[in-house]
């Protein structure tokens, strides 16, 4: 793999090669681009047409989004850069990738290796190289993209990863770009992002994703319920576990941040992103258990303000989580391919090929104290 490892003390200077590379294999879910928020970009605004192969560097893609995104941006043909710490391998073999499609795809991606908190060294190393895109998938608060701009005077857009986090919390459901926001949450860094971005006018785009599954995944999404299956255990599910929440793939999000590449309709717009179905915390546990040939799982509802969970969280979700699934497929070409099935969770994180599970690290060991408060809850 080419690997561009820049020293803090010199300018940098490399060139990039240009990329193609086959599909990748796996099963694919429906993720749709959700009502478009409206806003009427001022005159001179910027509107990028696709125009063939672009210098595209991207922030972080070494864990999850970006493995996917990387792929398919090399298969387009543009010219890719992963901007980490590299303290994670740059590439990694995804499972039903071939021997030859790896070895292409990895040949290609170059590296620059820094800490984006550096801001300095991000001003000197993306101002010698004059990239034409910027994915930001794993930036957080707005005073790391400032030094970004600052560098790229020219960037024709700039695609920031934020958060369906963001939403205030409200009766009326499902949420739109439109709906109102929260200052407080835990993703206000994402909000400021978003607001900078507008205020230093930029051609940007935001994806604001709800849960996300699928192969790599960090976050004890599926993750939590197939530890569960294996162990044999029960499944607590807090209250009567028809809530509502909604989940897209990674593979299918990876496309959507590709449509929006050069894309007109996406210029100065936020756009949730999710699967097309809504499911319910049951639903979720048997989705996991018939994807993964496991008997129907034993599910347990409990009033969780019974119980001391202590700093962790004791379910993976929120309660009633849905955004607007008004899609605008017409506008930008999102095609509906796949809805909810038997094969659901298959090529998540701990399944690759037959519906087998493997070993996986990421997962913390189940909390003792967790399971003390089932065992309470299973002898009442």
């Amino acid at each position: 793999m080419a690997r561009l490892v820049v020293q803090h003390q010199n300018q940098p200077s490399f060139s990039l090669l240009p990329s193609s590379l086959s599909d990748f294999n796996g099963i694919r879910l429906t993720n749709h681009i959700q009502c478009r928020r409206k806003v009427c970009p001022p005159k001179g605004a910027l509107h990028v047409t696709a125009s063939g192969e672009k210098k595209i560097l991207m922030m972080g893609g070494t864990r999850f989004i970006g493995v996917f995104l990387a792929r398919l941006l090399v298969k387009e043909g543009h010219q890719v850069t992963l901007f980490t710490r590299g303290k994670a391998a740059i590439t990694q073999q995804l499972p039903g990738e071939s021997d030859e499609d790896y070895a292409e795809f990895s040949s290609k991606v170059l590296h620059l290796k820094g800490d984006r908190k550096d801001f300095e060294f991000v001003k000197i190393s993306l101002a010698a190289e004059g990239f034409d895109v910027v994915y930001d998938i794993n930036g957080r608060e707005a005073v790391e993209v400032e030094p970004i701009l600052d560098a790229l005077p020219n960037l024709q857009q700039y695609i920031y990863c934020s958060s369906a986090g963001v939403y205030k919390k409200s009766d009326l459901l499902p949420h739109c770009e439109t709906d109102a926001v929260d200052p407080k949450s835990r993703h206000k860094g994402k909000l400021e992002t978003e607001s900078f971005l507008d205020s230093r006018g930029v051609n940007w785009t935001s994806i604001r994703p709800v849960y996300i599954y699928g192969p790599l995944n960090y976050n004890p999404v599926e993750e939590w319920f197939f530890h569960r299956l294996k162990a044999g255990r029960p499944i607590p599910i807090p209250n009567s576990g028809i809530q509502i929440t909604q989940l897209g793939h990674v593979k299918d999000l990876a496309k959507a941040f590709l449509l929006v590449l050069s894309n007109e309709k996406a210029s100065k717009q936020v756009f949730n992103i999710s699967g097309e179905k809504y499911v319910t915390f049951d639903g979720l546990a048997r989705a996991c258990a018939k994807g993964a040939g496991f008997p129907e799982p034993e599910i347990v509802h409990y009033n969780p303000k019974e119980f001391d969970f202590g700093k962790k969280k004791a379910f993976p979700f929120r309660d009633q989580v849905k955004m607007d699934f008004l899609t605008c497929n017409s506008e930008m070409g999102l095609p509906e391919n796949f809805s909810i099935s038997e094969n659901y969770f298959i090529d998540s994180c701990l399944f690759q090929g037959k519906p087998q599970l493997v070993g996986c690290s990421i997962f913390p060991k189940f909390s003792i104290q967790y399971e003390k408060n089932l065992t309470k809850l299973l002898l009442q």
